[in-house]
């Protein structure tokens, strides 16, 4: 091995090192930056985190004004969405009444793999 293969081959596993990429992984392999940001997004769990931001953004949108005015989605864990309610008979209304509903858009939207049921809680 020439000096400059030699040199070059460190850089190369300097900047695999410093990339957080294993060391069977060229950096060829890589296409694109969008595929290291999935890789590291999945990598550190972020997915299930940005989800989880996503549906709490939709709540508004999915109950209307009322509704997101007395409840506040609070988490996503395990496929259930935790949802607090502030009074006792819009917990009732959501539960008997609405959630149906509510579980069925959030479905279309998000998948019945993420979400599967909705807990509500004072």
């Amino acid at each position: 091995m020439s000096k400059k293969s030699h040199i070059h081959y460190v850089r190369e596993r300097v900047l695999q090192e410093w990339r957080g990429l294993p060391s069977k992984v060229a950096v060829e392999e890589i296409s694109s930056t969008g595929e290291i940001l999935n890789k590291v997004i999945q990598k550190l769990g972020l997915k299930k985190r940005f989800q989880e931001e996503e549906i709490l953004k939709a709540w508004h949108e999915v109950v209307g004004d009322f509704l997101a005015a007395h409840s506040e989605p609070i988490q996503l864990k395990n496929t259930i969405l935790y949802v607090r309610v502030i009074q006792p008979t819009i917990r009732y209304e959501l539960d008997r009444v609405w959630k149906p509903d509510i579980l069925r858009k959030l479905q279309e939207r998000f998948g019945k793999k993420i979400i599967r049921d909705m807990k509500l809680s004072f």
